[in-house]
Order: C-alpha cells, then sequence, then structure tokens
C-alpha cells in the first residue's frame, strides 16, 4: 500500500468510525502530508522501512523550518496514530514514532481584555433597527458571558433559544462530540431575545442556524471574527480582540471572582484540570498589577 492510499484509509476510517469533526480529519491530514512529503525526500522510503532516526531526523527539519514544540507535538501525535494503525494490520513491525518526544515551546498565557475593556466592547449603544447590530451584539454577549469556542456559537440552532431563554443556560456541542450544559447571564439572554424578534428580518425561511449572515444562511466563523475586529477597533480598544479572546476573559474573570478552577473548567469543557489551570497564571498577574499600584513599598516613583 502507497503512503497515500494507507492515509486515505486510515483517515477514512477516523471519518466512518470514530466520527471525527471535519476540522480535525483536515489537521490529520496536513500533518500526514509532512510525513508523505517527508518520506519521497528520503528516496520514497517505504513506510514498512521507517524507523525512528528517520522520524527523529524528520521533526528537527521541520522543527528548522520553523515549526513550534506545540505544532510538532500534534504533528508527532497524528503520525503516531497513524502508524499505529499499520502495525494493526500488520504492515509495519514496530511504531517509529515511540518513544520520541517534540522539543519543548515556551508556554505562551492566553490574552483576555480587562473586565472594563469587556464592558465597552458590550454596551456599545445598539441601533434597533441595525439587524446585523442586534446579532453582533447577541453573539457577543453569549461568548462572555458563558465562555463558548466559536464552532460552538456558530453551531447553535434556532430551536434552542426558547430554553436558552427560559433555562437561563445553553447546551453546547463541545470537543470529541461531548455536550455540555453552560449558564447565560441575563445580559445575554436580553440581547439574544432581541435578536430572536428579529432574525426572520435575516434569515431564509429553511434556515436552522441561530446566527445567520447577510445572505440568511448560517454565519460563517470568519464573519464572526470580522465583526468583532471591526467594533473593537471602532471602539478605540488598544488590542486586537478576537472570539476566543473572550473566551478567555470569561474565565480569567469568573476564575478571579470565585476561585473555583473546577466549576471553570466545567464551564470551558475542559477534559483536564491542566488545560484550566492557566488562567491561575492570567489571575496571578492580575493579583501582581494590583500589588504593584497598591503597596507602599512596590509602588514606583
Amino acid at each position: 500500500m502507497t503512503p497515500a492510499a494507507a492515509i486515505d484509509a486510515w483517515l477514512a476510517e477516523l471519518a466512518t468510525q470514530r466520527r471525527l469533526a471535519a476540522h480535525t480529519l483536515a489537521g490529520y491530514r496536513r500533518d500526514l502530508d509532512k510525513l508523505r512529503h517527508d518520506l519521497v525526500a528520503a528516496g520514497d522510503l517505504p513506510l514498512a522501512d521507517v524507523l525512528g532516526h528517520h522520524v527523529r531526523r524528520f521533526v528537527a527539519q521541520h522543527h528548522g523550518r520553523g515549526l513550534s514544540g506545540r505544532s510538532l507535538g500534534r504533528l508527532l501525535s497524528a503520525w503516531r496514530g497513524f502508524f499505529t494503525w499499520l502495525g494493526e494490520r500488520g504492515l509495519i513491525r514496530a511504531n517509529p514514532c515511540d518513544g520520541i518526544r517534540p522539543p519543548k515551546s515556551p508556554k505562551r498565557l492566553p490574552k483576555a481584555v480587562s473586565v472594563d475593556a469587556a464592558a465597552q466592547l458590550l454596551d456599545a449603544p445598539v441601533d434597533p433597527d441595525d439587524i446585523e447590530a442586534l446579532r453582533d451584539a447577541a453573539m457577543f454577549e453569549l461568548f462572555y458571558s458563558s465562555g463558548l469556542r466559536l464552532a460552538e456559537l456558530v453551531a447553535l440552532d434556532a430551536a434552542a433559544l426558547p430554553g436558552i431563554l427560559s433555562d437561563g443556560e445553553v447546551r453546547v456541542l463541545g470537543k470529541r462530540s461531548k455536550l455540555r450544559l453552560v449558564p447565560v447571564g441575563s445580559r445575554a439572554c436580553a440581547a439574544l431575545a432581541a435578536w430572536g424578534e428579529q432574525r426572520g428580518r435575516l434569515a431564509s425561511p429553511d434556515e436552522p442556524a441561530l446566527f445567520v449572515g447577510v445572505r440568511g444562511r448560517r454565519i460563517s466563523p470568519r464573519v464572526i471574527e470580522m465583526r468583532l475586529a471591526q467594533r473593537a477597533a471602532a471602539l478605540g480598544l488598544p488590542t486586537h480582540v478576537h472570539p476566543h479572546m473572550l473566551r478567555h476573559s470569561f474565565a480569567s474573570h469568573v476564575l478571579q471572582s470565585s476561585g473555583d478552577l473546577r466549576a471553570v473548567q466545567e464551564m470551558l469543557g475542559h477534559a483536564s484540570i491542566a488545560s484550566t489551570q492557566v488562567y491561575t497564571h492570567l489571575d496571578f498577574q492580575h493579583l501582581a498589577r494590583v500589588y504593584d499600584q497598591a503597596h507602599p513599598r512596590a509602588r514606583r516613583k
């Protein structure tokens, strides 16, 4: 079996049996295409002949081209899963990725806007006759109120709106098709109700999506990113604001107020508490700034 045919077969199995998301499958394909090109560059090296030293060399070459440790870790994860699948079918003797670790990258903290900046962004007046502005207000309030991922917000259907407004919570399908319930604040509910009353002016009659674009169909992630960036720029916010930044801000601000890391983990839909602990660093940064500004021995002259 050629590398290209083996890659196609593995991805097809992941799509049908494990029902992985299209976005995840596309990422796997990009990483495996790198492996296929590496094999060609190594003189059309057969999959059965790939050894650990080959994989180390490939990884080192990608690192030299600028791939970060995090990207290389994802790449190795895809390669390892692929070679495991080949081994289960007797096409290779051993997994050449076993024991290979990517180089470490400095951990980058997520960027969050301050409470004041979030209020400035969300409290801006909205023209009730501007249907797109009503929609944007509802989307941005929901991002900040509930810490949704961009894909989760895009996937919401209008049929869920009555339940959101009556129960004050939203049911979302997160990563690995995991369902979770997240609270929705009163400001977000009010904005969603205002959008729901006017949604029919923009949405096509047969469109199930809660949030739609100017063509009446489910809004695209890129349009949401663009609209949020434009709103932040128009208000003079000093940083580029994107949807995930509102998710980070939700997590950071809830943690600052409550100190309940487990609750934040549940609301964000993180499988591991380690993913949520990064927000404790943001919380410490906030406390450090307060200390620097308030303590008599810390204030700079």
